[in-house]
This record gives C-alpha cells, structure tokens and sequence, in this order.
C-alpha cells in the first residue's frame, strides 16, 4: 500500500529547499519507492506533472542527475533573438546615430525609450516588451548616455603652444612671488523669483514657488558677475555689475581685487598677470580693453601682463572651475531674489581646499558702443610678446609725472 502521507511529509519538508531538477528527482525516487501505481499517487499528492516525473524517472535510469544545470541543455524558452532573428537588426536600425539625421525614420521626433521603441518593433511585426527591448540592447553594447561637450569646432594651429606658454608663464610668476589671476564673467542672471537650476533640502511637499515663465523682471533686470579668481591664494573677488559686461566693467573689477585683496596679499608686487579669455569684454581685439588696462597699470604702477586663450578653449580658463562652478553648486535651487542676496551667496562659497571670496554690488552704469581712436590706442605702452604679440602682451606704466 502507497504510504501517500508520508509522500506528502517528506515533499512538503524539502521541496522548498530543492530547484525545479531537484524536486523532479525527488518524486520519480519518490515513485520508485511506492511501486505499482505510485505514478499516478505522487503526480496526484505533489503538483507535479506526470510527464515531468517522467523525465525525472529517465535521468534517475540513464545516471544523468550531475551538474549545474536545472534543465537540460536547450531547454527552457528561446532567446527572443533566436526565435525571431529579424529583431535585432530592424533594432540597431532604430537606435544608430544616422537615424537623427533622417526625417523618413520612425524615431526621428521622439525619443529612444524602450516603450518607444517596444511599440517600434511591434508595429514591424516583432512581439516584443520594454524589458525584453532594454534586455536586447544591453546584448549589443548600449547604454543610457546624456550629451556631452565635445565638439570645439576647429582648432587653433599655435592652441597647444600657446597653453605651454601660459603654463611656463604662470610658474615663473608664481616663482618670483608675483599675481597670477584669471578673469572672466560669469553668465548674466536673472534676479527676481525665477527657477534655479539644483535641487535643496526643503520641508517635504513645500518645495519654494517660483514664476512660471523666465521673463526678466523690467525693475529688477540681470545680475552681470564678472570675477578675479587668484590662482596661487586660491581666493577671488566677484564684482556684481546690474549693467553692460564691457572692458571697463571688467577692468574695474580686477583694479577693486587689487584694491582689496591684491595689495595686502602681495605688498611689493611689480608685475601682474592675467589670463582671459580671446573675446567678451576682454577680448584680446579690444581697444578698449587695451586703454583701461594702461589705466589701471597707471594707477597701481604694475606691469600688467596678459595671456589671453586660444579661442574655442575658454572652458580651460582656471576661473571657471577654480571659482565659477562652486558659485553655481553654492546658490543651486534657489531663486536669486535680489542682487543683494546674489552677492551674499557668491561671498559665502567656499569649498573644502580653502577657496574664499569677497564679493560686492557694483550699481555703475557701463554704456556700451565706446569708441576708441587710432591716438588713443597708440598711447598705450604696448609691448607684444615674441610668440604671439595678438595673445600675450605687456602694458607698462606710463612715466610718471616729474
């Protein structure tokens, strides 16, 4: 007599500890051990097929019950790239990069989801999901990639001999113990409750509400920050300008660093330094730029020496990852309400190498179109470099007065 029970017990016991090839061996031993009609009574008491108990009851005859594998080889449901070969191709020609470029292509206006994707594929006649679409690509090679800043347009024959020559620059005055700064502005911004890019901590489901629409504010207008970023002190100073980026806006930020931050730091200087860029408010064309720098070496008797970049590299400029980028981590999603709460965000930056930066409100008009005449240009103690006279120049202090 079959001892159903005990059947029951024992499977109830070890099946949940057993794979789909070991609970297969378990009832066809299970069937050998009841005898005549233990088939049906194991099948019955487990759940199990009979023909699966079949299959286990030829592996226990033929010895094959060694291995890793739960199922024999081939078995289980295809690959969806083996049972409908076409998939993978009509896929790639989805998801190539020539696609962007052809109106007639399925994709071309949406994006490449996998739901879109999915839904692709089916309306071409491939019975496929969004899992089994993500499952295909990352077979061939894909991933999720954003869009990166690569592309500079051509380069400048003299861009990597003109970087050799600020490097050696900068450390023969760092060397001599005189300023090396790098200039730029900032991009302009919107002052007034606006998004700002980032996310802050804030109570749960009170995030601050800020306009819908980036419309400047006709009383508020923009904040235009043009900064001094001192590359040995790694300290800076930030004049927040509410009028036209021009040369003289520019020049008169780096004469207030010199002002603040420039004298106590390096008493006894003779030279100066500066790194800028090759267009904006000082551009290396800039006749204006030019006059206000003999201004400025005028009144500090410094010999200011500029090192401008080649153009399309301004991104290299020590500035814009010495001080800009921790200015935007330090004020990101908040709304820059006022110039006055701009530059006490840009004044209280710092990062964990010790980068500290003054800032203050520069409220002057800079009207823009100023001319510069071939007589005023020429007075200017200009003296051009050997290599590269257009980007690397020095402008010396007029003579002073007897």
């Amino acid at each position: 007599m079959i001892d159903e029970r005990g059947i029951g017990e024992r499977y109830a016991r070890l099946a949940p500890h057993l794979d789909e090839r070991q609970r297969r061996l378990l009832a066809a031993s299970e069937v050998q051990a009841a005898g005549w009609g233990g088939l049906a009574a194991v099948a019955r008491i487990t759940g199990i097929a009979r023909s699966t108990i079949g299959r286990g009851l030829d592996d226990l005859a033929d010895g094959t019950v060694l291995g890793e594998r739960v199922r024999r080889k081939g078995g289980g449901r295809k690959r969806v790239s083996e049972s409908d070969p076409g998939v993978i191709a009509d896929l790639e020609r989805l998801v190539e990069p020539s696609t962007r470029g052809d109106p007639e292509r399925p994709l071309r206006w949406t994006t490449k989801s996998t739901r879109h994707l999915a839904a692709e594929l089916t309306r071409q006649g491939h019975a496929v999901s969004a899992a089994t679409v993500a499952t295909l690509l990352r077979q061939l090679k894909y991933r999720l990639h954003a869009l990166r800043k690569t592309t500079e347009g051509t380069s400048h024959p003299d861009r990597d001999a003109q970087f050799k020559h600020i490097n050696a620059t900068v450390s023969t005055f760092q060397q001599r113990g005189q300023p090396v700064v790098s200039v730029d502005a900032k991009k302009k911004e919107l002052v007034g409750d606006f998004k700002n890019g980032g996310r802050e901590w804030q109570p749960d489901g009170r995030p601050e509400p800020v306009r819908v629409h980036d419309f400047p504010d006709k009383t508020l207008g923009k904040a235009t920050p043009y900064g001094v970023y001192d590359v040995t002190a790694n300290q800076g100073w930030v004049s927040v300008g509410t009028d036209h980026d021009t040369a003289t806006f520019a020049v008169d930020t780096l004469r207030r660093w010199w002002e603040q931050m420039g004298t106590p730091t390096y008493q006894g200087a003779t030279d100066l330094l500066v790194m800028a860029d090759g267009g904006g408010s000082n551009s290396s064309r800039s006749r204006l730029w030019k006059v206000e720098l003999q201004r400025l070496a005028d009144a500090t008797r410094l010999r200011v020496h500029v090192c401008h970049f080649p153009p399309g590299t301004s991104k290299w400029n020590k500035i814009e990852h010495g001080m800009f980028s921790h200015i935007t981590q330090n004020w990101r999603g908040r709304p820059l309400v006022s110039h006055e709460v701009i530059v006490e965000l840009i004044g209280h930056t710092t990062t964990q190498t010790g980068l500290r930066i003054q800032a203050e409100l520069n409220p002057r008009a800079y009207p823009t179109g100023t001319s510069v005449s071939d007589a005023a240009l020429a007075a200017v103690r200009l003296e051009p470099a050997s290599f590269h006279g257009d980007w690397n120049y020095t402008i010396a202090p007029q003579a002073a007065p007897d």
